[in-house]
């Protein structure tokens, strides 16, 4: 005579107290450690410490080849960085270019009219022109300036970055 293996079944949740609480248990557990990674995570990146670095908000935002954004400035207007995430918060920023040089002329402005940072623009496709929120027009050039420590560097005279200090700080 041959015997079958004796298979252990699976426990089963035999209360529907059972099958309704445990699974949401589990949920709550998946949360918690799911939450705690994401802890460990942060509490990683920012190697303890309560000062901004670079992991966190960036100081410089590369923008690639001078020469290269000179032409797309020249083919399409001044170039609109729409809400860049830094540690003060969202910032818009245009980035123009004067000039025939590409290594200078970068003129850096913040993305809203003088006196009115509530009021951000938006660009005309591929021209110099901005509307503001009441509809008014603005060149580039009538948008506001930044402060000194927000601005266009060009680097080795190819490489163009802005400068995002005074966000970070």
């Amino acid at each position: 005579m041959i015997v079958a293996p004796q298979v252990d079944r699976p426990a089963r949740l035999r209360t529907p107290f059972a099958r309704a609480v445990v699974p949401v248990l589990g949920g709550i557990l998946f949360f918690v450690v799911a939450g705690l990674f994401t802890w460990g995570v942060a509490s990683y990146l920012s190697s303890g410490n309560s000062e901004p670095s670079d992991l966190l908000a960036p100081r410089r935002l590369d923008l690639g080849s001078v020469t290269g954004r000179a032409s797309d400035v020249a083919e399409e207007g001044p170039l609109l960085f729409n809400e860049l995430s830094t540690i003060s918060g969202e910032r818009s920023l245009v980035v123009d270019h004067e000039g025939d040089d590409p290594a200078v002329g970068w003129r850096l402005y913040y993305a809203f009219p003088p006196g009115r940072p509530d009021c951000p623009v938006t660009q005309v496709r591929g021209t110099a022109t901005f509307i503001d929120c009441d509809g008014a027009e603005l060149d580039v050039t009538e948008l506001s300036p930044p402060t000194e420590e927000v601005r266009p560097v060009v680097e080795d005279e190819r490489t163009l970055y802005l400068d995002l200090r005074a966000f970070s700080e």
